[in-house]
């Protein structure tokens, strides 16, 4: 939500109304989110407004779900949601999956978007233009590395400092729970995918971002695949394909996703890379905010790497 309300700040087609919450309704915003200091005068509300253009659901997973059953919005209120409670279309609901790279047609006559998942976005981008042309043909293998700030709001032994630092760790292996999104969005390119996905989620010891390697088998040189992922791509301002091999840090305060592509034999390496608090999740749902209010879909976006 903090990084919500810094990029909605500055985005020149939005006024910040309201920053509903239960729990520290009275407080300045910025007694929370002590980074939005000058940034805003807002104060915590206990109340949901009804009259505005669209309303962001920044909750833990499994309270939207309930949020949206109690709460009755208008139809043409358009409600982007952060959690993970609507990701799955599984009949129950009408929320778009929102990862605009695979459904932008979708997302710009869509009300109800679900934002996806951090580690989701960053090896669904790696995998996307393989399944467009049905060319995954064998399984899968993803390790990826996230920040702490992938770990959520609540402190555990895992965000504690002393226990981070200087330290990796996996956890999840193969089951993390964006398995079903990723595998969602593959087979509604590629329908006939019936091979393993192999996630190895780990965490690392930085605050932000996620670096993925994934690797499959990929019949075709180096420059066939690099093609594939430029024709993919050449619509998306936020996916970049290049030919150096890439850092974290380059992504990261940013919308982007860094993609580079290495053949070894018969594999295909894909390394990408986003800040999972900007393209993984706010600025993500910013960009969906565009698409959804036919607004270029960089406004309020063009934010600069944090290199140094």
């Amino acid at each position: 939500a903090g990084e919500l309300v810094r990029i909605l700040t500055y985005h020149p087609e939005v006024e910040i109304t309201s920053i509903q919450s239960s729990s520290q309704a009275g407080a300045p915003v910025t007694s929370v989110h002590k980074d939005l200091a000058g940034e805003t005068s807002l104060s915590f509300t206990d109340r949901v407004r009804k009259d505005v253009d669209v309303i962001f659901l920044c909750s833990g997973h499994g309270r939207s779900k309930a949020f949206v059953e109690e709460q009755i919005f208008p139809d043409q209120t358009k409600i982007i949601d952060l959690s993970h409670d609507f990701r799955i279309a599984n009949g129950s609901h009408k929320f778009i999956y929102g990862l605009p790279e695979l459904n932008r047609n979708k997302i710009q006559q869509s009300t109800r978007i679900a934002n996806p998942g951090c580690f989701a976005t960053c090896i669904e981008l790696a995998v996307l233009p393989l399944a467009a042309q049905g060319l995954l043909k064998d399984n899968v293998h993803v390790t990826a590395v996230t920040g702490s700030t992938g770990a959520g709001q609540q402190p555990t032994q895992f965000t504690h400092f002393s226990w981070r630092n200087n330290n990796l760790s996996v956890y999840k292996a193969f089951e993390h729970q964006h398995l079903a999104e990723i595998n969602q969005s593959i087979l509604s390119l590629q329908s006939d995918f019936n091979h393993e996905l192999y996630f190895v989620p780990m965490r690392g010891d930085f605050a932000r971002g996620i670096l993925a390697t994934t690797y499959t088998k990929f019949e075709g040189d180096l420059d066939k695949a690099n093609a594939l992922y430029r024709d993919y791509y050449k619509d998306s301002p936020f996916v970049h394909v290049t030919e150096q091999n890439p850092d974290l840090k380059q992504v990261v305060n940013t919308n982007k996703c860094l993609l580079h592509l290495k053949k070894h034999g018969e594999i295909l390496l894909v390394i990408s890379m986003i800040d999972n608090l900007v393209k993984g999740a706010s600025g993500q749902a910013v960009q969906n905010l565009n698409l959804s209010f036919g607004l270029e879909e960089k406004t309020g976006l063009q934010l600069k790497a944090s290199v140094f």
